[in-house]
């Protein structure tokens, strides 16, 4: 990455300042801004997260938020209400209060002295799920969105219930929430107020995770934020980015095809980062391309960039299973529109003996499979962070738990760009059934790369808001989706599709197991292909930053992704251990830490057997202040029932000053 070193020295920092809201209480913020602004003023960029201006997140925005403005924009970070700094309690993402203070906020920037009245909001994950919910409530003084890795729906495509399964990503994100509420503002900045907030927030913030559990089905609480209820409340333009690798990557197809005011996309190979520090690379010029929008909607410039294609996407070649990808090959592509006339939608049948095939007369018949629980061990994390094991292994494993459809090696290459569906008609033998999808690149020598995959709960058959038990032997069709991608097949290697009946521990199995009766002859595979066209590639230089930020590391940041199985009972253990890092941060004498490690497992042939179990340990100090805390959870189930087991406990030094336990039971809703 080019850093760009120095910046100009007109840049002014506001380390802390204090945002008043109506009812009282004071959002903190953290500001960067041209010098004289104050007699010139120029647009502001808000960042509005729940990550802690003063340390989680200093480190990204340091590389981004001078660089930003020392392109003439105010750029204003804030903390929500209950975090960091910020007076109050969060008990939930995207709740009212959280958006009303946004708009509020909003209100508030534009207003100051600073600010020529136009504001644009970003935000990568939660920054980019509430940039468009903002959006949608319309506040006057938001005139644009970068929206990252972020979603429109929050049922379907969040880390809660994909295809109405349950999600082992809602364990895993309930307790890294569960772990940063627990953290105290900064006293250096709040003055003696901290212990007092800080032991509101430990006795107030809730067990997100029994939250989430108490709604299993696509009701009013997870409408509410789904701005995929009503595009029409959008009515400024959006920028919308992804990569292949995030778990968010459909919504850029979404909001492209759906929106009405002005909208662009990009599709990288990328994990759940911004593009500047997207991996797998390549990388690119991100902050450049930002600026290019913002310049645009905000200076009211004519940069160019609404004259490019409104969709770029990465065409992925094929790679080696790996867990862990630095870089994927490929090129850029680009679409005029979505869905794009380019692309048709190609139907491949299903035989009975395994065969898939787009011509020819197929054997019909029924296969049935009563996968193993451990099928899916090699499926990696609904959405990957670039860390080691988080990326889905080699798929040979898991297909031999599976049905498995292949077709011939492909005479030349095939171009895939979008979602591909399965029309699947079956038989169960079980009222609660799930079913996952994995579309599979097998290279010459065996070795399968899982190029897209879905999920799908299928008492959710008609839908996501009323489930219906299935009959047992009835039969049933569904449409079943699986992720967009951009993928080239390259000629000699065959598709693959497997099925199966469990997908653990991406998805909390079903509560006994199921045999899948798979009707071949009224099943069809639908991929989207790609016309094999020239293309002109978007130019997109190397990635540019702004200088880092001055910390060291007492431990490094870390992580590991470990499976074990017990030879005598078949018990599958998958171990991840995500450690942040203890960064020092030099400017201002501080040093934080996180450590998380997730741990799942089952036995192979009882779905009851099935346990998740999260603990994170954050601490934090500068010289005689010390804070530790520690948080656990634990997810079972019975047949009913989902069973949460959880615990908090909080040190200032080494005084124990709150021990909470949580034994919760969740009634199951035919998940």
């Amino acid at each position: 990455m080019k850093i760009d070193q120095p910046l100009p020295d007109t840049i002014r920092e506001i380390e802390h300042t204090e945002i008043p809201m109506p009812d009282g209480t004071r959002l903190a913020a953290r500001i960067w801004m041209p010098e004289g602004a104050d007699t010139a003023p120029v647009p502001a960029i808000l960042e509005y997260i729940p990550y802690r201006k003063n340390d989680k997140t200093l480190e990204r925005d340091h590389s981004r938020a001078p660089w930003l403005a020392a392109r003439g924009y105010a750029y204003v970070r804030v903390d929500l209400r209950g975090t960091g700094e910020s007076e109050g309690v969060m008990t939930d993402e995207y709740t009212e209060i959280e958006l009303q203070d946004g708009c509020d906020a909003i209100a508030w920037i534009a207003e100051q002295a600073w600010c020529d009245g136009g504001v644009g909001i970003v935000g990568i994950s939660w920054g980019g799920f509430n940039g468009l919910q903002l959006a949608a409530l319309q506040p006057p003084a938001l005139k644009a969105v970068v929206s990252i890795c972020s979603t429109d729906d929050r049922y379907a495509d969040d880390i809660h219930y994909m295809g109405g399964t349950l999600l082992g990503e809602q364990l895993s994100w309930a307790s890294v929430m569960f772990g940063i509420n627990t953290l105290p503002p900064d006293p250096v900045h709040v003055g003696d107020r901290w212990r007092d907030m800080w032991m509101d927030r430990l006795r107030d913030s809730g067990l997100w995770l029994k939250n989430w559990l108490e709604h299993q089905t696509r009701d009013e609480f997870w409408k509410h934020g789904s701005i995929c209820e009503d595009y029409d409340d959008i009515q400024i333009p959006v920028y919308a980015v992804s990569g292949w690798a995030d778990g968010y990557c459909r919504t850029v197809f979404r909001l492209v095809e759906n929106l009405r005011s002005p909208v662009k996309g990009i599709v990288g190979p990328w994990s759940h980062k911004y593009p500047h520090v997207g991996e797998p690379g390549p990388a690119i010029d991100w902050l450049t391309e930002e600026t290019r929008w913002w310049d645009h909607w905000l200076k009211g410039e004519d940069t160019g960039i609404m004259d490019e294609p409104p969709l770029r996407l990465f065409l992925q070649d094929h790679a080696r299973p790996a867990t862990h990808y630095p870089h994927r090959d490929g090129h850029w592509i680009t679409e005029a529109g979505w869905p794009s006339p380019d692309i048709t939608r190609t139907a491949f049948a299903l035989g009975a003996d395994g065969t898939l095939a787009m011509t020819g007369d197929l054997p019909g018949g029924t296969r049935s499979i009563n996968s193993p629980l451990w099928v899916g061990r090699h499926g990696g994390k609904w959405c990957s962070y670039a860390h080691v094991g988080d990326q889905p292994g080699d798929q040979r494993r898991d297909d031999a738990g599976s049905l498995t459809f292949e077709t011939a090696p492909l005479p030349e290459p095939l171009h895939m760009v979008g979602d591909p569906t399965l029309t699947l008609t079956f038989t169960v033998d079980q009222p609660v059934a799930q079913v996952a999808l994995r579309l599979v690149d097998v290279a010459p020598d065996g070795a399968a790369t899982r190029v897209s995959y879905g999920l799908f709960n299928l008492t959710h058959r008609d839908s996501h808001e009323h489930p219906e038990a299935l009959v047992p032997g009835q039969a049933y069709t569904v449409d079943i989706p699986m992720k967009h991608v951009a993928q080239t097949f390259r000629a000699g290697h065959r598709i693959r599709l497997g099925v199966s009946t469990s997908y653990f521990p991406l998805a909390w199995p079903a509560p006994d197991p199921v045999t899948l009766s798979v009707q071949t002859g009224e099943t069809t595979l639908h991929l989207p292909l790609r016309d094999d066209r020239p293309e002109v590639e978007p130019a997109f230089a190397a990635p540019r930053a702004g200088p880092p930020l001055d910390q060291s590391f007492e431990t490094p940041p870390q992580a590991e992704w470990l499976m074990s199985e017990d030879a005598d009972t078949g018990r599958l253990f998958i171990e991840s251990r995500d450690h942040e890092g203890a960064a020092h941060i030099t400017e201002q004498g501080i040093t934080h830490s996180a450590d998380g490690v997730e741990r799942y497992s089952i036995l192979p042939d009882d779905p009851l057997s099935a346990e998740g179990k999260v603990t994170w340990v954050h601490e934090m100090r500068r010289d005689d202040w010390e804070i530790r805390t520690e948080t656990t959870t634990r997810l079972t189930a019975t047949k009913t029932d989902f069973c949460i087991a959880a615990t908090l406990r909080a040190w200032e030094g080494s005084d124990l000053v709150l021990e909470e336990t949580w034994d919760e039971t969740v009634p199951r809703q035919l998940v």
